[in-house]
């Protein structure tokens, strides 16, 4: 996408080192990637190279709106069709170009997604939602008196549930006849 610029200096200075540069590390015939290259490429990289996709598509998707925002409906005035093939062209180019992007995004995905298979774990294990029983805390043997008085507790308790359970009924019934005679009134 973004083209190299030529490294900064005195224009017409003849520059060995840029030449030299091309040359895979440790010699080499230019072309032909060293032995296990592709194997040396580590899902970080791919990773970082799909960063940089992710950032072209952005990119390319901002100027396509750009086009599409700075182009004026027909509405009877005649434009320049130069003008209109132009933008037209342009904004098929970029499609064309985000296509590819997209492409090259899904490859990298995959790619990363064969080289990281084994560090890839199942869901946890989640733990279903389950009745008051599910939730018991277990208990070590102790005395019966303790356990009658823990019996006694949890009745106790389920009463005052149900009793709260009744009043918000009530209140819930109450609510709707209100709001019912407030409806009627207007």
């Amino acid at each position: 996408m973004s083209a190299s610029l030529p490294p900064k200096g005195m224009a017409g200075m003849p520059q060995p080192q840029q030449q030299q540069s091309h040359l895979p590390p440790g010699g080499g015939v230019q072309g032909q990637p060293p032995q296990g290259a592709l194997r040396e490429i580590s899902p970080v990289f791919l990773c970082r190279i799909g960063q940089e996709t992710v950032q072209d598509i952005v990119t390319r998707t901002m100027e396509i709106f750009q086009i599409t925002r700075a182009t004026q409906l027909p509405n009877g005035v005649t434009q320049s069709q130069a003008m209109y093939q132009d933008r037209f062209g342009k904004l098929q180019e970029h499609l064309r170009q985000l296509a590819l992007l997209f492409r090259k995004l899904r490859l990298l995905y995959e790619r990363c997604m064969e080289m990281t298979f084994d560090l890839h774990e199942g869901p946890a294990e989640l733990v279903p939602y389950g009745t008051e029983e599910s939730w018991s805390v277990p208990v070590e043997p102790c005395s019966p008196a303790v356990l009658q008085e823990r019996l006694e507790v949890l009745e106790k308790v389920r009463q005052k549930n149900q009793e709260m359970k009744t009043l918000m009924d009530q209140m819930r019934n109450l609510l709707w006849d209100v709001n019912a005679m407030l409806s009627l009134r207007k």
